[in-house]
Formats: C-alpha cells, sequence, structure tokens
C-alpha cells in the first residue's frame, strides 16, 4: 500500500516545509541519506509549549510528538521531491533523535517520543522501524516541549 494511501486513511494531510527560525536548511540529502533538522512541536501554527512533568504528562507530550512526526513527514516530502522522488520512495526510516523538554525528574521521554515512532511504523510500515534517542533536556527554543530530527534512506 502506497504511503499516501496510509496518510489518507489516517486522515493526514502532509503541510508544507516550515520556514527555518535560524541559520539552517529544512533537511540535506547525502547520496541516498535525508538529514531532516529538529522540528519542534507545533500546535495551531504555533510553538507548543510546556515542560514534560510539570506543566504536560506523558500522554499531552506523545501527542506533540505525533505533530512533530507529521511536520518530518511534511519535510521529507518536499526532500523526496527535490530529488525526483516521493515518499514511497522512502527505502528505511534510519534514526530519529527526540529532546523532550522536561524536569529533571521526568522520565519517560521514550514514551513521549513513541507518539512520532508508532505514527512513523504506521505509515511506512516495516521501512518506519528505526534507531532511536530519546533525550530530557532542559528547554528547547522557543519553550518548545518536543524537538525530534529524523534520518531517512531513499531508494
Amino acid at each position: 500500500m502506497s504511503v499516501y494511501t496510509r496518510l489518507s486513511q489516517l486522515g493526514i494531510v502532509l503541510p508544507p516545509v516550515a520556514v527555518p527560525a535560524a541559520a539552517y536548511v529544512p533537511f540535506v540529502q547525502s547520496g541516498q541519506q535525508i538529514f531532516l533538522s529538529g522540528h519542534i512541536a507545533k500546535r495551531d501554527g504555533k510553538p507548543w509549549v510546556g515542560q514534560l512533568g510539570l506543566t504536560m504528562d506523558t500522554a499531552e507530550g506523545q501527542q506533540a510528538a505525533r505533530a512533530v512526526a507529521i511536520d518530518l513527514m511534511g519535510t521529507l516530502h518536499a526532500a523526496c521531491q527535490a530529488s525526483g522522488k516521493t515518499l514511497d520512495d522512502v527505502k528505511r526510516i534510519v534514526k530519529v533523535m527526540s529532546l523532550v523538554n522536561s524536569t529533571s525528574t521526568f522520565t519517560e521521554q521514550h514514551l513521549v517520543t513513541n507518539g512520532c515512532s508508532e505514527l512513523l511504523g504506521q505509515v511506512f510500515g516495516p521501512a518506519g522501524a528505526h534507531a532511536r534517542s530519546a533525550f530530557g533536556v532542559a528547554q528547547i527554543p522557543m519553550g518548545a516541549c518536543v524537538e525530534i530530527e529524523l534520518i531517512a534512506e531513499v531508494k
């Protein structure tokens, strides 16, 4: 089944690539790998501000991480198009790195990040299974609750 069919079945419309907020580009392709810059969680088009363990719980963090996954897929779609490919040409989601704005006592960063990982698995099937890191950090730009970057391999 096409990645785009799965997205449609899930009711997901991919957003356009966000304009970088600083001195970087949204993605870089090197060989068959596409490196996506970190994407912060957004709600209603604005940074999804919060700190896990203080103003947010794990379930809300998972929703934020899922929202980041949708933005990442929008950027990955654009990166694929830039080289004449589509999301159906993604051979593998290789790696996800997640930064979770959290208190020093919050220890469920890995569960928050599942919001992203599980959606990637639903959309890409076996090709969505990836290596991953999830870190708790003291702060993320603009006070966002989650930031995630991704590496993908294309055919």
